[in-house]
């Protein structure tokens, strides 16, 4: 289907939707990368006076705005957005909870897009604790994942049977709440969950209202492919090199570079690596053999994603008991 007729058939949905909901307290539109999120908050914008809150946790960071997908100027300008191009790409530090409080400071209607979940939620629910990120929490880090998971194993072995001993960031994160406030992190998670609908706490917002836009995914995988390929002609290969003179070189030198924390963990940079860290002396051949190695990383790394965002709404959104019985007026399915 043309992206017209989507958007013709997307819109007819939401004006379906919004004749019945009348203006919600805020707007939420979910759904895998290369769905056409970014154009439907637009519409919906424009048409219900509000204002774009990208919950992109890559978008935030000054530079790449090929590789993270940015809306360009021309839409910035029919439409206000949020949360844009204002974090130096060189902070480790930024957070959710940083995220969270600089993006609800606002008067008009919140239409909430993106792909970061955990963004999303903290928007959504009261879930979050002002933990923040602390030394203690990045000297964690440095710790293996074996290590880490036995102490959260010791002192809340609950939350440890929910991670995976290679997810070291939540791991670190659990220890630094329970550190810092003596009380387990899936101890805070259940009372929480207590005071609202079961999903991650009381609703932030009354009664918002949220669309995912779901795509069959052989027609999805074909349209990712292809956006990749745009990237490449919009000049995606010079956006990284400059990028990695400007801000990674150096510390590939030192052997301190890091694609677990800020904008250098943003799918399709670290892909590029070998290309980007190729030597001198290598020849054109080779060069463009690990260019073709990177592109055809970036498009699997991409699609992998996609379906990571799917899993994510099934899973937080569709099959929570208490969900149920009124997801029909929370969540609303566009799907072509």
């Amino acid at each position: 289907m043309a992206t017209r007729d989507i958007m013709a058939a997307s819109t007819l949905s939401v004006q379906s939707v919004l004749r019945r909901a009348m203006v919600p307290s805020l707007v939420v539109i979910l759904g895998a990368t290369g769905t056409g999120k970014s154009k439907l908050a637009i519409e919906i914008g424009k048409r219900l006076q509000g204002e774009i809150i990208s919950a992109d946790s890559m978008q935030v960071y000054k530079g790449l705005d090929i590789i993270t997908n940015k809306v360009s100027a021309e839409e910035r300008a029919q439409c206000a957005h949020h949360m844009l191009d204002f974090v130096d790409p060189l902070v480790r530090t930024y957070t959710v909870v940083d995220f969270r409080n600089k993006a609800l400071d606002r008067n008009k209607l919140p239409i909430v897009v993106g792909g970061t979940n955990y963004y999303i939620e903290s928007l959504l629910w009261k879930v979050l604790l002002d933990t923040g990120v602390s030394d203690r929490k990045m000297e964690l880090e440095k710790l293996g994942g074996e290590e880490l998971h036995k102490r959260l194993a010791e002192v809340d072995p609950k939350m440890a049977s929910m991670l995976h001993p290679n997810d070291k960031r939540k791991i670190a994160r659990s220890l630094q709440i329970h550190n810092n406030t003596g009380v387990p992190h899936s101890r805070w998670l259940e009372e929480q969950r207590q005071g609202g609908d079961g999903l991650g706490g009381p609703l932030r917002f009354p009664d918002p209202c949220i669309f995912w836009l779901h795509a069959d995914m052989e027609a999805l995988d074909q349209r990712l492919d292809a956006r990749v390929d745009e990237m490449l002609a919009a000049g995606l290969l010079d956006e990284l090199r400059d990028f990695h003179l400007r801000y990674n070189r150096q510390k590939v030198q030192d052997d301190s570079q890091d694609y677990q924390h800020g904008i250098f963990q943003s799918i399709g940079f670290k892909e590029f690596h070998d290309y980007l860290t190729a030597p001198e002396s290598s020849s054109q051949q080779e060069r463009d053999e690990l260019r073709d190695k990177g592109i055809e990383a970036l498009k699997i790394a991409t699609k992998r994603y996609a379906r990571k965002q799917n899993k994510w709404v099934r899973n937080r959104f569709l099959k929570q008991t208490q969900l149920k019985s009124h997801r029909n007026k929370f969540v609303h399915m566009i799907s072509y």
